[in-house]
């Protein structure tokens, strides 16, 4: 019996401690369903078990309860911690969860004679500086792009920049200086110009016009006016930046988060700024338990998000509503950051001019999530009416098979829930030792390798839809007749119509191979077709990816003396295949572990 009577929390706690900590809550499987943090864990705990309980979503966890642990702590911040890392860990169902917790990119200006600048994600352990966070790889790409365009910074490989003995093409380009080769740069311009991207990237656009039009200036009165133009279109590219800039002002450092909560769905939206200069903006949707609080809801995104790691807090940070338990967060993120954090309400005009920003996108986002939800909660609802189903269709996974002449096949399996489609569960599989071609064994071998470890009977899909006609569908009822769990997927084959329009697929249901009637505008078979089309360029986008990376080396594969590490050495000191193509026989002999002998064989392949 899965319910709170099978629990014995009268014994539980008389023997539970006043100290802070944290409990974990299974249930009758033991998987944790709730985790908790608190000042005095007797009396938080004690609270779950009264007579009379408020909160529906409380009384359906209790009832659920099936046995409890507790750790404790010596501090109500090492209770935060904790707590956060058990909710990352367990991900418990009666937790808001933040599902995009993952670190934020930075721009990195390395420490070398000749510094480079690049993206950079993850632990920042090596030399040199770091500016940032951005909230999104593509915020980073487009800012170097900018930075590109207007100083001319080697953006290239190290393994690149070393073997170069010639100018690459963005040097002709005028997007680098090409200090790879010695003479089109000396060491203090490309230094100048460091040190102008190294201002610009602290957010000193003035200074670093001011600075320009000074050397404009005293170029133009030496008669170096190739120099002068240079510089006059340095300062051009940068006004327009500024122009373009379209929120600015004087908050060196600052995060601003707009909230918006209503039916079980929760948007936060977050302005990042740094050095006067909004990096960029991003929306979250976390996971929010049916009857939580608008204030546990945006309290555990709050944690979440700056304990996740790997992220610049900022001295300020703006938010909607007053937390719960905020000068313990305060003290929390002081200790993480190592320097005093504060929370604001945006009571004075930048703040609250920003927080209003934040606060109508997180309103216009959430909007746009409940349009969308609704969408795609009328399809399945239509979908479960056509195919009778008596319980809700929690999930949906679809397998589709891409090759170029039956070389380099790859599967792909795309899952959908009732959001949507749900990226973190997609995966791709490279299907080797068939016969070329053979789309019936790659199907079998994808299915096997997919659900051959399946332990959670929650990533066991409702229906799984082959995209395919009655031989592909056969693979897959072969696979299931001999399944030992007790959920067992509908299985549906996708077959394209004659004319392959979309509208006239054919779906046939597995074991009596019936056809299924939908009509053309049905939205239960815009369902199916969102999910096969996108099953269809997930495993296309696999293919080009393992194409492309064959193309690269397989040039390499076919020469005498050339083995697995010699090529990786090629590759690695003349910064990719491109490099080996256009490199002469003399720049093939400075890689480590090529002869004169070798690299002569090596020129000759490929060039003949």
């Amino acid at each position: 019996m899965s319910s709170a009577e099978s629990f014995n929390y009268s014994d539980f706690l008389k023997n539970l401690t006043n100290q802070p900590g944290v409990y974990r809550m299974y249930n009758q499987k033991q998987d944790v369903i709730y985790v908790g943090k608190a000042k005095n864990l007797k009396k938080r705990v004690s609270s779950y078990f009264r007579k009379n309980l408020d909160s529906i979503k409380t009384r359906s966890l209790v009832s659920q309860i099936h046995d409890m642990d507790v750790t404790v702590v010596n501090s109500e911040v090492e209770a935060f911690i904790l707590e956060n890392n058990y909710i990352k860990k367990y991900k418990p169902r009666y937790n808001v969860l933040l599902r995009d917790d993952k670190s934020y990119p930075f721009i990195f200006l390395s420490a070398h004679e000749h510094p480079r600048l690049s993206n950079h994600r993850g632990p920042r352990k090596l030399k040199g500086e770091y500016f940032g966070p951005y909230p999104s790889a593509w915020a980073v790409r487009e800012s170097l792009r900018t930075m590109q365009r207007i100083f001319p910074i080697r953006q290239c490989e190290d393994s690149y920049y070393r073997a170069r003995t010639r100018p690459c093409l963005q040097y002709q380009l005028k997007r680098c200086a090409g200090p790879c080769v010695e003479g089109l740069v000396s060491d203090d311009e490309y230094s100048e110009q460091v040190n102008l991207a190294r201002l610009f990237l602290k957010g000193k656009n003035k200074q670093v016009i001011d600075s320009l039009v000074k050397k404009m200036e005293g170029a133009s009165e030496n008669l170096q006016f190739e120099s002068a133009a240079r510089y006059r279109d340095q300062i051009s590219a940068l006004s327009k930046i500024q122009e373009q800039q379209w929120v600015s002002g004087d908050q060196q450092e600052l995060d601003v988060f707009g909230f918006a909560y209503r039916n079980g769905i929760a948007s936060i939206y977050g302005l990042f700024i740094r050095d006067n200069k909004l990096l960029g903006s991003k929306s979250f949707y976390p996971k929010v338990p049916a009857q939580s609080s608008a204030e546990e809801v945006f309290q555990s995104f709050i944690l979440q998000f700056y304990l996740a790691g790997n992220k610049l807090i900022p001295k300020q940070i703006v938010i909607p509503q007053e937390l719960a338990e905020q000068e313990a967060i305060e003290v929390l993120l002081s200790q993480e950051a190592g320097r005093k954090i504060q929370f604001f309400k945006g009571a004075r005009e930048e703040k609250r001019r920003y927080l209003q920003m934040a606060n109508n996108n997180a309103e216009n986002a959430l909007i746009a999530k409940q349009t969308q939800q609704k969408s795609v909660h009328a399809r399945f609802v239509e979908l479960e009416q056509i195919l009778e189903f008596e319980q809700p269709i929690q999930r949906m996974e679809c397998f589709d098979i891409s090759h170029t002449s039956g070389q380099l096949t790859v599967a792909s399996c795309v899952v959908f829930n009732r959001d949507g489609p749900y990226k973190t569960d997609y995966r791709r599989y490279n299907i080797e030792g068939i016969t070329p071609g053979d789309d019936y064994a790659a199907m079998a071998q994808a299915l096997a390798r997919r659900y051959r470890d399946v332990k959670d009977e929650t990533k066991i899909p409702d229906i799984l839809f082959i995209d395919g006609g009655k031989g592909q569908l056969a693979q897959a009822e072969d696979y299931f007749e001999n399944w030992t769990h007790a959920k067992t997927p509908l299985l549906i084959g996708v077959a394209k119509g004659t004319s392959r329009k979309a509208g006239l697929e054919t779906l046939i249901l597995a074991g009596s191979h019936q056809t299924i009637p939908m009509a053309g505008d049905s939205i239960a078979l815009h369902l199916i077709q969102h999910i096969r089309d996108e099953a269809h360029r997930f495993a296309i986008t696999g293919h080009r990816e393992r194409r492309q990376k064959d193309k690269n080396t397989s040039k390499l594969e076919s020469i005498p003396g050339i083995g697995a590490k010699k090529r990786q050495s090629l590759l690695k000191y003349m910064g990719g295949l491109q490099g080996i193509l256009q490199a002469s026989k003399d720049e093939l002999t400075k890689v480590p572990g090529i002869s004169e002998d070798l690299a002569e064989t090596i020129y000759d392949h490929l060039h003949h």
